[in-house]
């Protein structure tokens, strides 16, 4: 994995260009918080340089050169709300959108603690400024994904019809990984709203079993490769991939924690067929995201 590497150009061939369904372009606030000081020792990154807020990561222009050298066509931008406070805000991510008309669309999230003021920005950001899904983080908050309060974000997507998209899987920040579980608190969730897509996104690992079985059970419930190269697919998603799956697992980075380009130089290891190649890169996230209807 990469937090900050170069972006030098990959050879892409004809693979088809990807639609990247996790990524954040990130700021101060984001990238200088604690519970990522984890990621930063693990990819030896000097913490005090990100100090400085003329850093280049944080101009969309170093997220735009990522998404160049890895061949991605658009980014689904994502906000973090968390109990400390606002680290990407929706309206960061608007501005984002702004600064790059068709290289971005937004994910909306808000402060779970005040559901009903978090639901009306929710549906704000949805509504008049065209953000396409809306991103919770259980791990984050240090509750399950069938908490109580997180239950009218979800009914809110329902009505919206947008997809809810959440980590499954182990936490790589400074937070309890039982949080990602898929069963039984995922599970519960997709019992509850029939009615919701969820976009489950890090793959589920270790319990990627778990995923795989849900996704097969709730016709619902996608599966993003987001924080992970291809080489470190476990086999599993990866035969999933190639079979029954191949309209369930979409395109993730998790940028700026792993490069694009790191990701396209090692798509051909996962030996898909072309067809499943165009759905995993971007055939799904339209579908799924209904990218090719006529937005704000």
């Amino acid at each position: 994995v990469f937090w900050l590497g170069s972006f030098d150009s990959v050879r892409c061939g004809a693979m088809p260009r990807a639609i990247d369904v996790w990524m954040q372009h990130p700021t101060q606030r984001f990238l200088t918080d604690s519970i990522f000081d984890s990621l930063h020792r693990w990819n030896r990154m000097d913490v005090s340089v990100l100090q400085k807020p003329d850093h280049p990561v944080y101009s969309p222009q170093m997220s735009l050169s990522s998404m160049d050298a890895g061949a991605v066509d658009l980014g689904l931008a994502c906000a973090w709300y968390g109990p400390e406070g606002t680290m990407i805000s929706n309206e960061d991510v608007k501005k984002l959108c702004e600064a790059a008309p068709g290289r971005f669309l937004g994910v909306a999230s808000g402060d779970i603690r005040d559901p009903v003021r978090c639901v009306a920005g929710i549906k704000h950001y949805v509504q008049k400024h065209g953000f396409v899904a809306v991103r919770i983080l259980p791990w984050l908050w240090e509750r399950y994904a069938d908490d109580r309060l997180f239950y009218p974000i979800y009914a809110a997507c329902v009505e919206l019809d947008v997809p809810l998209c959440l980590q499954v899987g182990h936490t790589g920040p400074l937070r309890p990984s039982d949080f990602g579980r898929p069963i039984p608190h995922l599970e519960r969730v997709l019992l509850d709203f029939p009615q919701l897509t969820v976009v489950g996104g890090h793959i589920g690992a270790p319990w990627v079993e778990e995923m795989i079985f849900l996704a097969g059970k709730f016709p619902n419930l996608y599966i993003d490769t987001s924080a992970y190269v291809p080489s470190r697919y476990p086999k599993a998603l990866v035969e999933y991939m190639r079979g029954r799956g191949a309209k369930r697992v979409m395109y993730g980075s998790n940028y700026p924690m792993v490069q694009h380009h790191a990701i396209s130089q090692q798509l051909e290891l996962l030996n898909l067929q072309p067809e499943q190649m165009q759905l995993f890169l971007r055939g799904n996230a339209e579908r799924v995201f209904k990218l090719q209807k006529p937005r704000l």
